[in-house]
């Protein structure tokens, strides 16, 4: 038995014992497992208790957040037919990084016939990717297609709210023409959730014919709205949101929207957001804080410059 497989069958056994918490070099075993090892780890699974999978789970969720170098696509795809549904919705979450097509066949089976609304919710969620890729024509248009078929059936069916919402929430990167009729009727619920989840999908969709609905609610009394409104200006790009966008930096005491409202910023771009960001930065004491508005900064240098290619891109002679 070589070197690695003794590591990593010792933290099969620490997993499995359930005395203590995994170590981060535990954790990191998981990473990159061949067949024999997808096997190995198969034939324990069963006896591990529930809670101590989740916690498995929970910590290599963690650890692919902060360290770029390791991949659980493996593990992850075979725990997708787990008989935990939390451990199904985990697993999904761990592939959010994937764009392998050979994911779109099962991540829909739990779309359509997973007994458990999270999951379910959860795969809807997933699939956006596929729709984002498909307009980006990353992958085949039949591939795009079948994707947007079972949201679409999902958004317009009976299923729980959340999963429904999720469905339209990933269509918005879609310019099927049912994609926009279904996201101005959402939008025009009473529901607000509905109404966010429009908003989101406005957001995703790089068509500004959603700017007045999303200018409209950025100043909504309900906190869901205004940061899906909020994101959905940056997102488009909304050189009309930049004023809005301070306002709300004013009078926002929700840091969630406050957070969103500075990335939005960042994504509108313009020499007044680049100092007031500057700003902030200068006030902000918190090490979390000062790379997140330092991020914001890099990222309006990545806006302006953008603008700057398309400015330089317009033909002269266009418009003679």
């Amino acid at each position: 038995m070589t070197e690695s497989k003794t590591s990593f069958h010792k933290a099969i056994d620490e997993l499995a014992e359930g005395i203590q918490d995994l170590s981060r070099r535990s954790l990191q075993e998981f990473s990159d497992l061949d067949p024999a090892s997808i096997q190995a780890l198969g034939e324990v699974w069963p006896s591990i208790a529930p809670e101590r999978k989740r916690t498995l789970l929970e910590g290599i969720q963690s650890l692919a957040e902060q360290d770029t170098l390791v991949s659980f696509d493996a593990l992850a795809r075979s725990l997708l037919t787990d008989t935990d549904p939390e451990v199904r919705m985990r697993a999904i979450r761990l592939l959010d990084e994937s764009d392998d097509t050979k994911l779109i066949p099962p991540l829909i089976k739990i779309l359509t016939d997973d007994a458990d609304a999270s999951a379910r919710a959860e795969a809807a969620s997933a699939l956006g990717k596929y729709v984002e890729l498909g307009e980006l024509e990353e992958i085949p248009d039949d591939a795009r297609r079948q994707v947007e078929d079972a949201l679409l059936e999902k958004a317009n069916g009976e299923d729980q709210l959340l999963v429904r919402r999720n469905a339209l929430e990933s269509l918005g990167f879609s310019s099927r023409p049912e994609v926009a009729t279904l996201i101005e009727s959402a939008y025009r619920r009473e529901n607000p959730d509905w109404q966010a989840s429009a908003l989101f999908a406005m957001g995703r969709s790089f068509d500004e014919r959603w700017e007045e609905p999303v200018l409209s609610r950025m100043l909504d009394e309900n906190p869901l709205i205004r940061l899906a409104a909020v994101e959905a200006a940056g997102e488009l790009r909304l050189a009309s949101a930049r004023t809005m966008l301070f306002k709300v930096l004013e009078d926002e005491d929700e840091d969630e929207i406050t957070s969103a409202a500075i990335w939005s910023l960042s994504q509108v771009g313009g020499e007044d957001a680049r100092v007031y960001i500057e700003n902030l930065l200068d006030l902000a004491e918190e090490e979390e804080d000062i790379d997140f508005l330092e991020e914001a900064l890099d990222n309006i240098e990545f806006t302006d410059e953008l603008s700057r290619f398309d400015l330089l891109s317009i033909d002269p002679d266009e418009d003679e």
